[in-house]
């Protein structure tokens, strides 16, 4: 299975980005998917996740200027940026926790580089 991300970008404060992940690969169903975050010298965080169900969590730091969605169709998530500050800056990664079989595996996206300049 193999996540590929786009829309990451360069970007003033205020502005707006939509961020697209797409899995493909194989037969699989997946449990959930998410958005991450990496700034320099910082720990990978969590921004935003949704559950098969729909079920979304947010870091307190987004709450209220990201959203994300899914297509379950199209084995894709989303994550709508806006309002966005200089410390949104960092590698956003997408992250799918699949059901192969019985078993269930997490992947991993390569990363795209978000830039909110000031």
């Amino acid at each position: 299975v193999q996540l590929v991300e786009s829309g990451g970008g360069l970007v003033q404060v205020g502005g707006s980005l939509r961020l697209s992940c797409a899995a493909s690969g194989g037969m699989f169903s997946i449990k959930a998917m998410g958005w991450y975050r990496q700034a320099p010298g910082k720990q990978r965080e969590l921004v935003a996740d949704i559950s098969r169900g729909g079920g979304t969590a947010y870091a307190d730091s987004v709450k209220g200027r990201f959203t994300i969605s899914r297509d379950s169709a199209e084995n894709m998530v989303y994550l709508q940026m806006n309002s966005l500050k200089p410390e949104d800056t960092a590698v956003y990664y997408c992250k799918a926790q699949i059901e192969q079989e019985v078993y269930e595996y997490v992947y991993w996206g390569q990363g795209t580089q978000v830039t909110v300049s000031s």
